[in-house]
C-alpha cells in the first residue's frame, strides 16, 4: 500500500473516530468539460460525516484523541463567526460527552442577521456549546484570541474541569495536521486502484494545518504531486513561510528527517482579494458552477475560493492532465451568506 509508511509513522499518536472515511475520489466531468482542458476529480472530504462534514472532522481526530488521552472534560476553541472548525468542534465534543466553549471573532465586516446567526453559528448553539466572543483583535491577532481562551481554560480548572485547548496561532503544535497526513495515504491508496494519473492537487490553505499534512504526507510516501494552496485568508508573502514552518512541526512531532523543501510550498493568492469572507467574480464563478455542474455545494469563505483556484490550473494545463481538488467542506457556511447570495442569485450575476 502507498500509504504504509504514512500508517506507521501515524500509528503512536491516539486518534478519535469521529469521521466516515475513507472519502470519495471521483470525477468532475461536466465540471472538466466546462473549463475545456485539463481534467478535474474531487477528493469529497466534505463528506466525512459528522455535522456537515468537512476536513476539520480528520484533525479534530487527533485533537480530541491527544484530549481524551489527557483526561480532559471541556474542549475550547476559537474562530471566525461562520467557523467551521468551531462547528465540528462543538458537534464531535457532544458525540464524545465533552463540554464544548467556543470563541468567534469577527474577521469578516458583516453584521446582517444571517451572517451572526445562521449556518454555522445556528449549529454551534444547537450542538450544546457555550459560545463567547473576542473582538479586540479580529483578524490576524490569533495569539491574542489564543490567550483569551488560555484564561477562561484558567478559570475553568480553578473551579475543578480539565479544559483542553485546540489553538490556532502559530508556536502550538500542529496536531491537527496529522490527520492531513492520513488523508495524504488515503489519496494515494486511491489514485493506485483507479489507476488515475495526477498531475497537481489543489486545496485551501487558510490555517496550513491541511496544506502542510498533504505535503509531509504525500513526501513521506515518495510522492512528487505538487500540491497548490489557494490562499484564503493571507497573502501568498506570508503564508507560504507559515506552511513551511508548520511541515517542519509536523515533521518533528513524527519524529521523521525533515521529507519537505522550501519549493515544495507552493500558495496562490490570486483569488484572495478583497480579503478573507469576501467574494470576487472567481469566486462566484466557481461557487455557482460547482453547484450547476456537479451538484457541489462550496462556501464563500474557503472552497469557492479553493474551487476558482483548481478551475484555473485546468483551464491553464493541457488537455489529458489531471488535476485533483480537495472539497474541504463548509456547507453550512453559505446559509450565512444568504443576503449576499440571494441578490447575486435574484440579479443573475
Amino acid at each position: 500500500m502507498q500509504s504504509d509508511p504514512i500508517s506507521r509513522a501515524l500509528s503512536k499518536f491516539p486518534v478519535a473516530t469521529l469521521g466516515h472515511l475513507p472519502t470519495p475520489l471521483e470525477p468532475m466531468p461536466r465540471l472538466s468539460e466546462f473549463c475545456g482542458s485539463a481534467s478535474l476529480y474531487i477528493k469529497r472530504d466534505d463528506c466525512t460525516g459528522l455535522a456537515f462534514g468537512g476536513n476539520k472532522i480528520r484533525q479534530l481526530s487527533f485533537y480530541l484523541g491527544d484530549a481524551l488521552q489527557s483526561g480532559a472534560d471541556t474542549i475550547l476553541i476559537t474562530g471566525a463567526t461562520q467557523s467551521n472548525y468551531v462547528r465540528c468542534a462543538a458537534a464531535a465534543s457532544a458525540k464524545l460527552g465533552l463540554e464544548c466553549h467556543v470563541q468567534l471573532e469577527d474577521r469578516v465586516p458583516k453584521y446582517d442577521h444571517a451572517y451572526k446567526n445562521s449556518g454555522n453559528v445556528l449549529l454551534d448553539h444547537l450542538f450544546g456549546a457555550s459560545v463567547s466572543y473576542y473582538t479586540e483583535g479580529a483578524g490576524e491577532d490569533e495569539a491574542g484570541a489564543d490567550r483569551q481562551l488560555d484564561e477562561l481554560a484558567d478559570r475553568l480548572r480553578e473551579e475543578g474541569r480539565s479544559p483542553y485547548v485546540v489553538h490556532l496561532s502559530t508556536g502550538h503544535k500542529p496536531v491537527g495536521g496529522l490527520g492531513y497526513v492520513g488523508a495524504a495515504g488515503e489519496i494515494l491508496d486511491q489514485i493506485v486502484e483507479q489507476q488515475l494519473d495526477v498531475d497537481a492537487i489543489v486545496v485551501a490553505s487558510g490555517s496550513g494545518h491541511t496544506h502542510a499534512g498533504l505535503v509531509v504526507g504525500l513526501k513521506l510516501a515518495d510522492c512528487t504531486i505538487p500540491v497548490k494552496g489557494i490562499c484564503v485568508r493571507r497573502a501568498a508573502a506570508l503564508q507560504q513561510p507559515r506552511v513551511f514552518g508548520l511541515c517542519r512541526e509536523i515533521e518533528g512531532m513524527m519524529g521523521i528527517d525533515p521529507v519537505v523543501d522550501e519549493s515544495d510550498v507552493r500558495v496562490d493568492d490570486a483569488f484572495l482579494a478583497p480579503g478573507y469572507g469576501k467574494l470576487n467574480p472567481p469566486t462566484i464563478e466557481a461557487l455557482k458552477c460547482a453547484a450547476r455542474y456537479e451538484g457541489l455545494v462550496v462556501d464563500p469563505v474557503y472552497t469557492a475560493k479553493s474551487m476558482a483556484g483548481a478551475m484555473s490550473l485546468a483551464r491553464a494545463t493541457p488537455a489529458g492532465k489531471n488535476i485533483l481538488y480537495v472539497h474541504t467542506g463548509g456547507g453550512p457556511g453559505v446559509f450565512g451568506y444568504e443576503n449576499d447570495l440571494t441578490e447575486l442569485l435574484a440579479s443573475g450575476t
